[in-house]
């Protein structure tokens, strides 16, 4: 049996991209470990420049709770075509002398977001109690992916001992909005025994420096076990 702290996360509405291209951002269909440690460091007070290597020591899995839908935004971006203007002090001046010249360009890009988002987290390693009360009072205020996507429900951290992550998630405690829910799929690190026959995957999840926004790859296990959360009662 191993000792695990298991959470969840819940919005209506979530991005999780594994690229961030310009034309176009995308959003896996869970949360990525990167996701967790960064959701970690932020309850425990830690700015981006600051060091993660404790959390980055911790076993992750995040498991879904029913399908996620599909939705995605449009916005239009202005742009400046680098022969347009000469030596801009920001990005305004460079907005304002490239429309006076009327060299200024407007591009359509969108943003990938998924709906209905239920997830659940297990984490375990040393420690977990300090993990476990940043969670119950965050010092930063938590988002699934953007600003535009705050959580609808305390992240209600539990301890306890399972026999590995998928079965920690049994006990999740659903709010009654949301109900009972069957686990869909869980991902953790490859190697890592999660219930049922799982498959490996390569995705780019490693965080390397969070300032700059560079990540490597990892390899982790999908598995899609037959268990289900429970609903709080009301």
């Amino acid at each position: 049996m191993t000792e695990y702290l298991i959470f969840q996360l819940i919005a209506s509405i979530g991005a999780m991209g594994e690229f961030g291209g310009h034309d176009r951002r995308g959003s896996l269909g869970l949360p990525g470990r990167s996701a967790v440690i960064g959701t970690l460091g932020a309850a425990l007070g830690r700015r981006r420049d600051q060091d993660f290597s404790d959390l980055e020591a911790f076993g992750v899995a995040v498991a879904s709770f029913g399908r996620t839908g599909h939705l995605r935004d449009y916005h239009t971006v202005q742009t400046v075509p680098s022969a347009a203007v000469k030596a801009p002090q920001s990005r305004p001046q460079a907005l304002r002398d490239a429309q006076r010249t009327g060299k200024l360009n407007t591009v359509l890009t969108s943003r990938d977001y998924r709906t209905d988002c239920v997830f659940g987290v297990a984490i375990w390693g040393e420690k977990l109690p300090a993990l476990a009360a940043a969670l119950k009072h965050p010092v930063f205020q938590s988002f699934l992916g953007r600003k535009s996507c705050p959580l609808s429900a305390p992240f209600d951290p539990q301890m306890l001992s399972a026999e590995n992550p998928a079965q920690a998630l049994a006990h999740l405690r659903l709010p009654p909005w949301v109900g009972a829910r069957k686990m869909v799929e869980i991902v953790a690190d490859a190697g890592t025994d999660l219930g049922a026959p799982a498959r490996v995957e390569t995705r780019h999840d490693r965080a390397i420096d969070r300032t700059m926004w560079h990540f490597e790859q990892g390899r982790y296990g999908v598995a899609h076990p037959d268990i289900h959360a429970q609903e709080v009662p009301s």
